[in-house]
């Protein structure tokens, strides 16, 4: 298969739903008849890096017991082991509730892997209830992501989740 992203439009609220109808569109093609768990996570992290504008890191921190340990990802080096509950994405994980930061500086612990992120997004994977890992997106531009960023992607973790190997 052939298959390559462009950033997507996201200037406006019109915008930004039509270009969440376009990914999740992409990504249930992109996973299509492919459960592997590593490629799943490896191209739903490529085509959200690629595709949305002003991101800075996009990928995967997988549950292992108490802790999430990093996964397929597009960007800079990242923190390795991550507890539940430090930083945003071990809060994600404690809560399985989304977390949208404006500004990291505001946010008590934040883990800085990176200096340039300003603004940070985190989303739980869940698979009947069970917290799998999550999904993490940091930007350099601060309040860089809003609760439409979270539906959005939320919606295209669905497909990954039923469409993956666990």
């Amino acid at each position: 298969m052939s298959f390559t992203a462009d950033t997507l439009d996201m200037s406006s609220p019109s915008h930004k739903r039509e270009a969440y109808e376009t990914l999740y569109a992409q990504v249930t093609s992109l996973l299509q008849g492919e459960r592997d768990r590593v490629a799943n996570l490896a191209q739903f992290s490529a085509l959200v890096y690629q595709s949305l504008p002003s991101l800075n890191w996009a990928g995967f921190y997988l549950a292992q017991g108490d802790e999430l340990v990093l996964g397929p990802f597009q960007g800079k080096v990242a923190c390795v082991r991550i507890p539940f509950g430090r930083g945003v994405c071990g809060t994600c994980a404690a809560t399985k509730e989304p977390q949208i930061v404006k500004d990291v500086d505001t946010f008590p612990g934040h883990i800085a892997c990176d200096s340039a992120s300003r603004s940070e997004l985190v989303l739980p994977l869940m698979v009947e209830g069970r917290l799998l890992g999550v999904l993490d997106l940091d930007s350099p531009e601060l309040a860089r992501f809003d609760e439409l960023d979270a539906q959005g992607l939320q919606r295209m973790l669905e497909v990954l989740a039923a469409g993956t190997n666990w």
